[in-house]
């Protein structure tokens, strides 16, 4: 089994620095390490989100939204608005579109298709605005990338069900929205985590959207036909709604991996304390709007950035959940924070070709 921690910055910046690139904007500026503080107070950095309807991405808008603010009052920046399209490319394309009149300085993008808003992106990057895709995929080279290691998350997830079922057992895959790229990146890390374990089989796929509810009603409509189901593997968003659907089946629960949502992570708790469950819960954080935002501001600070920066994962273990619950609200999930110095230092992390920074991001009070 893969024991690595995954609650670190896993593993690509070595491959990101062929990719470096030097923003000018204020070049005397510039910082090799460290926080770059060139003068971006007159700049103006926008959000494009692909899609606000779920619990997950209703954090992330609050923590844009929260150290936008404390940034402006910080004198860093003017604006960051947030505009949020409905899953829907050509609406968030002419979102796009409009914020390039508006002539904002940066875009931050979380992408409903890698390769939609293409042209829109390379007019934003023509125009001379910085383009920082989010959590998502675009194919159009001019962006810079701010994501995860999917194929890490697939591998806790796959590691964690082999070692509980000795490497045996009946596998469900709930996955996000059909068609998005960061579903299909999670479903391969899964898949390939799982080619593995031969003993390991998947009879079914249902897609739950990254939200409780779907993920619920999907799982009710394939339950029926199924044989007894020793795991469930996840994409986060989607574990408290397939263990309800198992419970109004009147299936005992599998192991089902969760995203690190409060409501997944009460439910274990819950269970835990009443009949001894196990699991365990990876996911990605809604802390990536923070991370975009100031991978933003230091490209516009004169900060030099690689083309990719790696976000990390939060996995949370059996001894951590009473911890990491406490800090949620109802309706949160896990938000460690990403101030402007640990994004910084996650940058130079792959520009001089270190080791990322061995540091635990804060985890805020709530």
């Amino acid at each position: 089994m893969n024991t690595k921690p995954i609650y670190t910055i896993l593993g690509r910046f070595a491959g990101c620095v062929a990719g470096l690139a030097i923003v000018a904007a204020n070049p005397a500026h510039a910082a090799d390490d460290g926080i770059a503080s060139g003068p971006t107070a007159s700049y103006s950095i926008a959000f494009s989100n692909s899609y606000a309807g779920s619990d997950f991405r209703k954090v992330m808008v609050r923590n844009w939204q929260e150290i936008a603010l404390q940034a402006q009052k910080d004198g860093l920046i003017r604006e960051a608005p947030v505009v949020s399209a409905n899953n829907s490319a050509s609406e968030q394309a002419a979102h796009i579109q409009d914020m390039i009149v508006k002539g904002v300085d940066a875009i931050v993008v979380l992408a409903a298709s890698d390769t939609a808003l293409n042209g829109v992106i390379r007019d934003a990057c023509n125009a001379g605005i910085v383009v920082v895709v989010m959590a998502s995929l675009v194919t159009e080279p001019c962006v810079y990338t701010v994501d995860y290691n999917w194929s890490a998350m697939g591998r806790v997830e796959m590691d964690y069900i082999a070692e509980r079922l000795k490497g045996n057992g009946t596998l469900l895959e709930i996955r996000g929205i059909a068609g998005d790229a960061t579903d299909k990146n999670i479903s391969d890390g899964i898949r390939k985590a799982a080619s593995d374990y031969p003993g390991l089989k998947f009879v079914k796929t249902v897609y739950g959207n990254w939200t409780a509810s779907v993920a619920r009603k999907e799982v009710t409509l394939a339950l029926p036909s199924l044989p007894t189901i020793d795991a469930v593997a996840t994409q986060g968003g989607d574990g408290y709604g397939a263990a309800m659907a198992f419970k109004a089946a009147g299936r005992p629960l599998p192991i089902i991996v969760m995203g690190n949502r409060q409501d997944e992570l009460a439910l274990w708790k819950q269970e835990r304390d009443a009949n001894g469950y196990e699991t365990v819960s990876v996911s990605a954080s809604p802390s990536v709007s923070q991370m975009g935002f100031w991978v933003a501001q230091q490209i516009l600070a004169g900060k030099q950035v690689p083309k990719f920066v790696e976000v990390p994962l939060v996995r949370i273990d059996a001894k951590d959940l009473d911890a990491w619950l406490a800090t949620m609200p109802v309706g949160g999930a896990a938000n460690p924070f990403y101030g402007q110095a640990s994004v910084a230092a996650m940058i130079d992390a792959a520009i001089n070709h270190t080791a990322p920074p061995a540091f635990l991001p804060e985890v805020p009070k709530q």
